[in-house]
């Protein structure tokens, strides 16, 4: 498989986790101490998503060990942090307590939208008509599915906070991107951990009580895999294939989301759903066989992620290594120009003429 395609399935993989959280977070939210304080279960999820993550760096590194992130990328992953896991899902819970379903489902399709916007328009990164068109018919898929449950939209605080959240989350994604380079476990963890401690407690702040030990288990399980794994994939995908684009994959993580709950909790489906569906995967189709490929430059760039050797990779070593294995160090890329089909990834943030 194509690192392209790779990085695709990556976006892919995601969202289908974290669309599959959905039902099961609405299930938990009808017991115990979930029903009176989402904080509770907001703080619990992100929990499991942060410790699962800092678990198995742990395993994988055989105990602590430094991250090596670059001093000068500390900022960006700060301020993805503070946006995306502590910003975000406050006012995505103050949203929630004042709102309908279907205009949180509705309002939340935004964070692919600004998630694009802000990459077009503030991160400079490239985009062309086919994206475009892609990403509008996945977000007009993710309207119809919103739109089909019939609710009456509640304007007001509620709309405005969500409008934040997602907003918030752009910045995020877009953030997040300019370390994606670096350790995906730690940045996923990192996020998961601060929003967990922020929300859980705000939860007990608020006299929650502590749930049934097995509420927590399965929230945390839930957290791990609808959010952790889910974000670890995101963050590979942004390094594969850039802001804009990632979001747009990702935002099929509702239809997963509606899917999953016809056919495990037995909810009906319409004609709007199967339109919803129609639209979200001519929006996939489009994405998925972009080919963009043209003479460009690449301008000599240090930095550190996991690498095999290929033609963006040919350095030398100062330990044991063939190149043949991925591996992971600081190194160097020279400048060079060559042409072969890309995305805005890590090593391709060039302008376009």
């Amino acid at each position: 498989m194509s690192s392209l395609h790779r990085a695709v399935w990556f976006a892919l993989g995601a969202a289908v986790l974290f669309g599959a959280s959905t039902p099961f977070a609405k299930q938990l939210l009808g017991y115990g101490a979930a029903t009176s304080s989402p904080f509770l279960l907001a703080g619990l999820l992100y929990l499991g998503s942060g410790l699962g993550l800092t678990a198995i760096r742990l395993v994988r590194d055989q105990g602590w060990k430094p991250v090596g992130l670059p001093r000068h990328e500390w900022p960006w992953l700060l301020g993805a942090i503070a946006c995306g896991g502590v910003l975000g899902p406050v006012l995505l819970m103050v949203g929630l307590a004042h709102t309908t379903a279907a205009t949180t489902s509705l309002l939340l399709n935004l964070e692919s939208v600004l998630t694009a916007t802000l990459a077009w328009l503030v991160f400079r990164e490239h985009t062309d008509r086919r994206i475009v068109t892609g990403m509008a018919l996945i977000v007009a898929g993710g309207v119809v599915l919103a739109w089909s449950d019939q609710a009456t939209a509640t304007p007001g605080i509620g709309s405005v906070a969500l409008a934040g959240a997602c907003l918030a989350w752009a910045i995020d994604n877009n953030l997040t991107r300019k370390v994606s380079a670096s350790d995906a476990l730690f940045i996923a963890g990192s996020k998961g951990l601060v929003a967990g401690c922020v929300n859980t407690g705000l939860g007990l702040a608020m006299g929650t009580s502590w749930p049934a030990l097995q509420w927590v288990s399965v929230a945390l399980l839930t957290g791990f895999v609808g959010y952790g794994l889910s974000l670890v994939f995101f963050v590979l995908a942004l390094r594969g294939l850039g802001a804009a684009r990632t979001g747009a994959y990702f935002s099929v993580a509702p239809f997963v989301g509606a899917a999953l709950s016809v056919a495990l909790f037995g909810e009906s489906t319409n004609l709007m759903f199967w339109v919803a569906t129609g639209l979200m995967a001519a929006g996939v189709w489009l994405h998925f066989t972009e080919h963009h490929a043209h003479a460009h430059e690449h301008m000599a760039l240090s930095h550190v992620h996991l690498h095999r050797h290929d033609d963006h990779h040919q350095h030398t070593h100062d330990f044991d290594c063939d190149g043949v294995e991925s591996h992971t160090h600081a190194h160097l890329h020279t400048q060079m120009q060559h042409r072969h089909a890309h995305f805005p990834d890590v090593h391709h943030r060039h302008s376009h003429s």
